[in-house]
C-alpha cells in the first residue's frame, strides 16, 4: 500500500474526485488503481479566494515498487506505515488481585480496555455517575443551581471531555493516537475522525461512546463501579495493598491507576498526606470569549463563509507579550456554549461544549494566560490548587453568590469600565450571567496581558475584538495544577501506584490523556501476569 499526500479539492468538488487526483498525480492508468481509503483530510484556508480540501489517500495499486522507484524522494509519495496496534507481551509476576482503576475518563477508560483485552480484568472505580445519571445531575445544576460535588461536568463517567466540544485533536506523535480514533469509532463515534485533520465528537455522541468502552469493558470480564470514591489508598512498606472506597468498603489490590482527573483536589490532598510525591505544576487561568459563528466564519471563510462543506470555522490563537507573559485561545467550540463547570460549593468554573453539529448562534473558545507555581504564593505541591479556589470563589461572590458567572462585554473590558448591558452577542452561559468587572476576579498581569492579547488577535482574526463579545469567567480548569511525580516505568514513589492521564500532570486533551492511560496500562501488563486468557482483538 502507498501513501499519497498532496491531494486537492476545490470546495465544488466531492471526494468521488479523488480517485482522479490520485490517477494523475501518480501518472497512472485507471486499471493500475485497485483500492483506495482516506487517511487525513484537511482545509487550506491560506488563501482566501481559493480555499480547498487536501487529501491524504493509502492505496493499492499494481506494481507499487515501480511506482515507489519512481517517485524516489517525493515526500508526497511512500509506503503507508504500519498502524496497527501490538499488544506487548506480559509479565510474569503473578497478581493476587485484580488492579483497581480509579476515575472513568480517557485515561482510565482506554487503561481499562487494553487491561480487559489482555486478560487482567480490571475494577474500574468512579466517584461520579453512569453517563445517563451524570447528565441529569449537570442538567439540574445549570437550571437550579444544585450542585452534586460528587456528579458534575468534571466528575463522572467519561470525565471532564464528556460536557466538551469532544476535540480529538493532539500535539503528540504516538501510534497509540490511531488506537484510541479507531476504538471511539467502534464504539459509536463518528468514521470521519479518522481522517479528519481536526476530528471532533460532540458531546451528544461522546456521552454514547464512554457508555460504549465502559460496556466492551464489562464484557471482556472488567467491572466499572460508580459512585464509588476511593477515599484512602492502602499502604504497606512502602507499597500498595489496597484501596477504600466511600470510607468503608477494603479493596485488596497491588496495582493501582490513578486517572482521577484534574479536579480531584481532595483526592490530591489524600495522597498528599500518605506521602505520594506531588509537585506544583504550571496551568492557565483567565475567561471564555464569545463571538457570533457568523463572524467567525467571515473571518475566516471570506466569501465562503456558511459554504455546506466547510462548516463552522474554527481558530487557534496565541500572543508572548512584552512582560514575559503568553496568552492563548484553548478549547475552542464552534456553534457551541459556555456551561458552568463548578465542583466545589462556592465557586464558579466556566468551560466550552459543543454537540457534533455544531449549530449554536455564537462561537466561544477558551481565553487563558499562563501561570506558574512561582505566581501561587507559596512553594507547598498543592499551591496551585489554593490559587485556582481563590479565584473562582472570588468569581462566585463577585456574580452574586449563586452560581451566576461574571461577564463583561469586550469593548468594557478594554476601556475598564463595567459593562451596563448586553449588546449583540447573547451570552449562552449555562445558567445565568451576571455583569460585572472581570478585574475582580482575575490577577492583575492576568487582566493586563489578556487586554493586549485581545488587540493583537483582532489582527489576526478580524471581528476577535469585537466590542460586544462576551467575556465569562472564571476559567480555571485548563489543566491539572498538580503533577504525580513518577519514574520511567510509570510507577510513582509507592509501589504498585501508577499516575496517569491529565489530573495527574502527563496530558492536556481526551486523546493525549487516552494514550497516556494505554502507555500506563502497558507498564503495569509488562510486570503482571495476566488473571485469565486474554482476546487481543
Amino acid at each position: 500500500m502507498i501513501r499519497v499526500s498532496g491531494i486537492k479539492l476545490s470546495l465544488d468538488q466531492d471526494e468521488a474526485d479523488i480517485r482522479k487526483g490520485l490517477l494523475a498525480k501518480l501518472r497512472i492508468k485507471e486499471r493500475d488503481l485497485i483500492e483506495y481509503n482516506i487517511f487525513k483530510r484537511s482545509i487550506d484556508a491560506r488563501k482566501k479566494d481559493k480555499i480547498c480540501f487536501v487529501y491524504t489517500v493509502d492505496a493499492v495499486l499494481v506494481n507499487e515498487d515501480k511506482i515507489l522507484c519512481k517517485f524516489a524522494g517525493d515526500k508526497d509519495v511512500t509506503p503507508t506505515p504500519n498502524l496497527t496496534y501490538e499488544y506487548i507481551t506480559p509479565g510474569a509476576v503473578p497478581l493476587k488481585n485484580r488492579p483497581v482503576i480509579i476515575g472513568t475518563g480517557p485515561a482510565g477508560l482506554f487503561a481499562g480496555l487494553i487491561l480487559a483485552v489482555m486478560g487482567y480484568r480490571p475494577l474500574l472505580l468512579e466517584r461520579g455517575a453512569d453517563v445517563v445519571r451524570r447528565t441529569e445531575a449537570v442538567k439540574t445544576f445549570w437550571a437550579t443551581g444544585r450542585l452534586d460535588t460528587e456528579c458534575n461536568v468534571q466528575f463522572g463517567e467519561g470525565g471532564a471531555g464528556t460536557f466538551s466540544d469532544g476535540k480529538l485533536t493532539t500535539l503528540i506523535r504516538d501510534l497509540r493516537c490511531r488506537k484510541v480514533l479507531e476504538e471511539m469509532v467502534a464504539a459509536g463515534a463518528p468514521a470521519e475522525i479518522l481522517y479528519s485533520h481536526k476530528p471532533h465528537v460532540g458531546t451528544d455522541i461522546l456521552r454514547h461512546v464512554v457508555k460504549n468502552i465502559r460496556q466492551h469493558i464489562i464484557s471482556l470480564g472488567g467491572e466499572v463501579c460508580f459512585n464509588s470514591k476511593v477515599t484512602e489508598i492502602l499502604l504497606e512498606q512502602g507499597a500498595v495493598t489496597g484501596v477504600v472506597v466511600n470510607d468503608q468498603e477494603k479493596i485488596d489490590t497491588e496495582a493501582v491507576i490513578l486517572a482521577i482527573g484534574h479536579s480531584a483536589r481532595d483526592t490530591f490532598k489524600m495522597l498528599y498526606d500518605r506521602g505520594v510525591k506531588l509537585s506544583p505544576k504550571a496551568f492557565s487561568i483567565g475567561v471564555r470569549i464569545e463571538h457570533p459563528q457568523s463572524v467567525i466564519d467571515r473571518a475566516q471563510y471570506k466569501q465562503f463563509a456558511c459554504h455546506a462543506r466547510l462548516g463552522p470555522a474554527e481558530y487557534k490563537l496565541s500572543y508572548h507579550s512584552p512582560s514575559g507573559r503568553s496568552a492563548y485561545t484553548f478549547c475552542m467550540c464552534p456553534g457551541g456554549v459556555v456551561v458552568a463547570a463548578a465542583s466545589e460549593e462556592g465557586g464558579v468554573v466556566t468551560n466550552g461544549m459543543s454537540e457534533h453539529a455544531r449549530d449554536a448562534a455564537n462561537a466561544n473558545s477558551a481565553l487563558l494566560v499562563g501561570v506558574t507555581p512561582a505566581d501561587f504564593g507559596s512553594e507547598h505541591p498543592l499551591a496551585g490548587v489554593e490559587f485556582q479556589r481563590r479565584w473562582e470563589r472570588q468569581a462566585y461572590e463577585l456574580a452574586g453568590s449563586n452560581y451566576h458567572a461574571p461577564a463583561q462585554l469586550v469593548g468594557d473590558f478594554l476601556a475598564d469600565r463595567p459593562s451596563r448591558t448586553i449588546g449583540q452577542v447573547q451570552p449562552s452561559y449555562r445558567k445565568a450571567v451576571t455583569l460585572a468587572e472581570l478585574k475582580h476576579c482575575l490577577p492583575r498581569y492576568v487582566v493586563e496581558t489578556l487586554k493586549e492579547a485581545i488587540l493583537e488577535f483582532d489582527k489576526k482574526l478580524k471581528g476577535f475584538a469585537l466590542p460586544d463579545a462576551v467575556l465569562t469567567g472564571v476559567e480555571t480548569r485548563s489543566s491539572s495544577p498538580v503533577r504525580i511525580e513518577r519514574n520511567e516505568q510509570r510507577e510513582s514513589n509507592i509501589a504498585g501506584l501508577y499516575p496517569a492521564g491529565e489530573g495527574a500532570g502527563y496530558a492536556g486533551g481526551i486523546v493525549s490523556a487516552a494514550v497516556d492511560g494505554i502507555r500506563v496500562a502497558e507498564a503495569v501488563a509488562a510486570k503482571y501476569k495476566p488473571l485469565g486468557d486474554g482476546t487481543y482483538v
